[in-house]
């Protein structure tokens, strides 16, 4: 039995259009399904706009599903009551974007750690100071002593990432969803947190769902990867399978951005793929790329949304090149 398993996962924000006020849908998620094992890390890709935050948010029920399933070990939480949900709070952790923007500037670090152990009722002392330097020693915050009582605007970025990790972690949960947890980190540290992650999972068998907009950095943390546009999950596939044999239009324009590995061409970035982003106030009838596709076929791809077929094995794609 997976971990986590969605299920034609939906979520869509009204949003008023025109001077009377006729209301519209934002299509944020619009029929999302996924299995996570146990001690499994999967990567949701795609640019800025397309959902992936959205999915994450949701998944942690972070937002009220519009539509769709959410079953995790086993216990369907799709639309448990706030206080309901309490048990599932401690068995997830969310690492986000902005480590600044994300930690409490008034609270020290012992406190920020410290608070989730008493929402959860972790009452005995000594059990919560364990906890909070085992946990600051394994996102190597030492010597824990000197940062117990620091704020977080006395860390450095990179230590602050560390901080809201140990956070995540702290009450032994299960799944963690970490979104853009690098993007706003230098580049020599993002290989560092990115480790520390791939170590925490190994050590607690943590899954993990690494929300990214950057292609190059799965290769080294997911065993699956998905391609996510306009709210859908357009290609999934093992890692190597996806990276080496890219299906969809959009995969093959994403990995076509990535710079050259090669040093003397570092600075070469290929094509773009044209268009506009994704609506996803207005998608258009058909395959929700075919805006932006060279592959488009007209009268199918414009007019009909196509299949998710699995082309090679445990390898999918929603397109019609391949139906």
């Amino acid at each position: 039995m997976p971990l986590l398993d969605i299920i034609d996962l939906k979520k869509y924000f009204e949003v008023k259009r025109g001077i009377f006020g006729s209301k519209g849908y934002v299509k944020a998620v619009d029929g999302v399904s996924l299995s996570l094992e146990r001690g499994e890390s999967v990567s949701i890709v795609g640019e800025s706009g397309c959902g992936k935050t959205t999915l994450g948010k949701t998944i942690l029920r972070l937002y009220e599903p519009t539509d769709g399933k959410i079953v995790f070990d086993g216990k369907d939480i799709t639309h448990l009551t706030w206080k309901e949900l309490s048990w599932y709070r401690r068995e997830t952790g969310l690492v986000q974007q902005d480590p600044s923007g994300a930690l409490p500037s008034f609270m020290t670090v012992k406190r920020i750690l410290e608070e989730p152990l008493i929402i959860h009722k972790v009452k005995d002392k000594e059990e919560r100071r364990e906890r909070i330097y085992k946990v600051l020693e394994q996102v190597k915050l030492t010597p824990v002593e000197d940062f117990l009582e620091k704020y977080p605007h006395m860390l450095s970025g990179g230590q602050q990432q560390r901080l809201v990790i140990a956070r995540s972690i702290i009450l032994r949960p299960k799944l963690i969803i970490a979104d853009e947890p690098v993007s706003m980190l230098d580049a020599s540290v993002r290989v560092e947190i990115l480790k520390l992650l791939q170590n925490l999972q190994r050590d607690y068998r943590l899954s993990i769902i690494y929300i990214t907009h950057d292609l190059s950095t799965t290769r080294y943390f997911s065993e699956r990867i998905c391609i996510m546009y306009a709210g859908h999950i357009v290609e999934s596939a093992e890692t190597r399978e996806l990276l080496t044999n890219p299906l969809h239009p959009y995969t093959r324009a994403l990995l076509n951005v990535i710079p050259d590995p090669d040093p003397s061409n570092r600075f070469i970035i290929r094509e773009v793929p044209a268009g506009e982003p994704p609506n996803l106030l207005n998608p258009p009838p058909g395959c929700r790329f075919s805006p932006r596709c060279r592959n488009i076929m007209n009268g199918l791809c414009d007019v009909k949304e196509p299949p998710v077929v699995e082309v090679r094995k445990g390898h999918f794609v929603k397109c019609w090149l391949y139906v």
